[in-house]
């Protein structure tokens, strides 16, 4: 049997992640220059989330690191639709968009897993 690339690799994290957290819109895996790693499903303007999340997650951190206050854990979101909720995945980060109608609690430890997930896979 071959062993799986690490893009097949993500790619089934965040298949794991869509199937175990009920209201899950869109994931992405995104680098820090916010180039597009792996989106889930495809199509449904993955690039924007990318960019976006990870500007998110830079100025996040950043003001975190200026006020002394220690690195991101995760960055949360919350609009009137739905809900986005960002982890640092090692290289990468991780962003989810979950409709605001489901329960966010499932939403955040299955993300939490899955970056960490992702950032080993990275890693190796």
């Amino acid at each position: 049997m071959t062993a799986k690339t690490r893009q097949e690799q993500i790619d089934d994290a965040l298949r794991k992640l869509h199937a175990v957290v009920e209201g899950v819109k869109a994931s992405v895996v995104v680098n820090r220059d916010g180039l597009l790693v792996a989106a889930m499903p495809a199509g449904n303007d993955e690039d924007v989330l990318a960019a976006m999340s990870a500007t998110l997650v830079g100025l996040a951190e950043r003001t975190l690191g200026r006020l002394d206050q220690g690195s991101l854990e995760r960055l949360l979101v919350e609009g009137e639709e739905s809900v986005m909720v960002a982890y640092p995945a090692g290289r990468a980060m991780l962003a989810v968009m979950i409709g605001k109608e489901h329960k966010i609690g499932p939403l955040l430890y299955a993300a939490s897993v899955t970056a960490k997930d992702v950032a080993q896979v990275l890693a190796s």
